[in-house]
């Protein structure tokens, strides 16, 4: 029913060309992540410190995931697109996202033998009706041509929200929470490059903890590709 409707910017409300699509004016509050960045985090710096570069967040505490990626710095802009996509039915802004996330994660994309989104837990599922991460996985899979696979994991805890919680605590409410789903998923990622996908990078408990399911069943590499990541005091630049 949505798409009966005169296509418009999901930011500005303007009348755009077709569904999926962003205004002049909506282009120009978006903050893309670009060079200079910490080659494992990928959080952006604020000049150049040379190629291969790590922040001091990321040398302080190794991440269980080998690199991450984002599109965009989760800022108003980004946020609302987010949530359009989540909570407002906009499933027709997969396509555009993906596209972002595969230019943020061309490095590693080449090589990558199979996406995984990061589930959700049936109980949300169940209310949401769609997992906003198997959306942007299957979107990116067809536009890169890498095997998607979104039931590999699966989420058997229902955890409380993140939102509010310390690094620790984000830690805590997500230890033993996923899994794979059985034997052949585990005979699946032994020896692969996988890239786990999501909507938006916080503190990263959440992926951590799906990269070491993904290393506990022998993944060679694992790589973390999301539309958006925070950006906060805690990732020190240099």
């Amino acid at each position: 029913m949505a798409f009966a409707l005169p296509p418009v910017c999901p930011l500005t409300g303007e009348r755009v060309v077709e569904h999926g699509t962003l205004s002049p004016e909506a282009w120009s509050q978006l903050a893309f992540i670009t060079r200079p960045l910490c080659a494992i985090s990928g959080v952006p710096f604020e000049r150049d410190a040379g190629e291969g570069a790590i922040s001091p967040a990321a040398i302080a505490r190794t991440p269980a995931f080998d690199h991450a990626r984002a599109a965009l710095i989760y800022d108003g802009a980004a946020r609302r697109l987010v949530h359009q996509l989540k909570y407002s039915d906009r499933m027709d802004l997969a396509p555009l996202l993906a596209g972002w996330m595969c230019i943020a994660g061309k490095d590693f994309l080449a090589g990558a033998d199979l996406l995984v989104p990061v589930p959700l837990h049936r109980r949300r599922l169940m209310w949401r009706r769609f997992n906003q991460a198997a959306l942007l996985s299957l979107a990116l899979g067809e536009r890169a041509g890498i095997e998607v696979a979104p039931s590999l994991l699966q989420r058997i805890k229902p955890t409380m929200s993140q939102v509010g919680l310390s690094r620790a605590g984000r830690r805590r409410n997500v230890r033993g929470a996923f899994r794979l789903a059985d034997a052949v998923a585990a005979a699946k990622v032994a020896g692969k490059h996988i890239v786990l996908i999501d909507d938006v990078l916080t503190s990263g408990a959440t992926v951590e903890a799906c990269a070491g399911v993904l290393r506990r069943a022998g993944a060679r590499r694992i790589d973390v590709l999301t539309v958006a990541r925070v950006v906060g005091p805690e990732d020190a630049t240099i």
